[in-house]
């Protein structure tokens, strides 16, 4: 949901200390972290499968691809261009009100036009988020054991399609590091902090679900989108 105003401003629901409210959040600018991987035996594979579907292997690792923060929404609907995008799960952070929140998202992604520009196929698709966020000192401490997974629909099926923990990438202050040299995200920027390897290999589907689960609160954040193709006219 998103409230009108010159900057794009999502509806968040907001847990800490025990407490839940709904907050406007406005996002001044977006970031998407690729080749986050803590191990580089795991992210040489990611790179592997993107070589795979025709993508270049990046000029640095982490890097950044600034995108449009309107491309950020809550909704359970998307719209692309094309039968060749797809969707994968990411831990989000967002400065708001001099407090880091962390959340969980999609980098829906044109897998076509990443084969040759991966910052434009980034721009090319909206990038789906959960509307729950928690206070991140309250999962600091226990970040590697955050879990991801996401599921694709599949021969009439949900199917896993990604799994894994927060272990699998750089902790969070080196992604943001990496970023931000002072080691701080600016107010309104939301970043997603990369991603899982695809199991069975990057496809696209007509829905995409994904979670964020910390078993130390026993908690989770859900979402789901499915994705209306539009035609390619020429």
């Amino acid at each position: 949901m998103k409230a009108s105003s010159s900057v794009p401003t999502l509806i968040f629901r907001t847990h800490c200390e025990g407490k839940a409210e709904s907050r406007p959040i406005p996002l001044r600018s977006a970031v998407i972290a690729g080749w986050t991987g803590r191990d580089p035996i795991a992210r040489e594979k990611h790179i592997t499968e993107l070589e795979a579907v025709g993508v270049a292997r990046p000029k640095s690792t982490p890097i950044y691809y600034r995108i449009s923060a309107a491309r950020l929404t809550t909704s359970s609907q998307i719209e692309a261009t094309g039968e060749n995008s797809s969707g994968e799960v990411e831990l989000v952070l967002i400065r708001d009100a001099e407090r880091l929140w962390l959340g969980v998202g999609s980098d829906h992604t044109d897998r076509k036009v990443e084969t040759y520009c991966v910052t434009f196929s980034k721009q090319m698709c909206d990038k789906p988020m959960a509307d729950e966020l928690w206070a991140f000192d309250e999962v600091r401490d226990h970040w590697d054991s955050l879990e991801l997974r996401s599921w694709i629909a599949e021969g009439g099926e949900r199917r896993l399609y990604q799994q894994g923990s927060a272990a699998a990438m750089l902790p969070p202050d080196a992604i943001i590091a990496g970023f931000a040299p002072n080691g701080s995200l600016a107010e309104g920027t939301a970043m997603f902090c990369g991603t899982l390897a695809a199991k069975g290999g990057i496809r696209p589907s007509k829905r995409f679900s994904f979670e964020l689960f910390d078993p130390v609160r026993v908690r989770r954040i859900v979402h789901a989108y499915d994705i209306v193709v539009l035609p390619v006219e020429g």
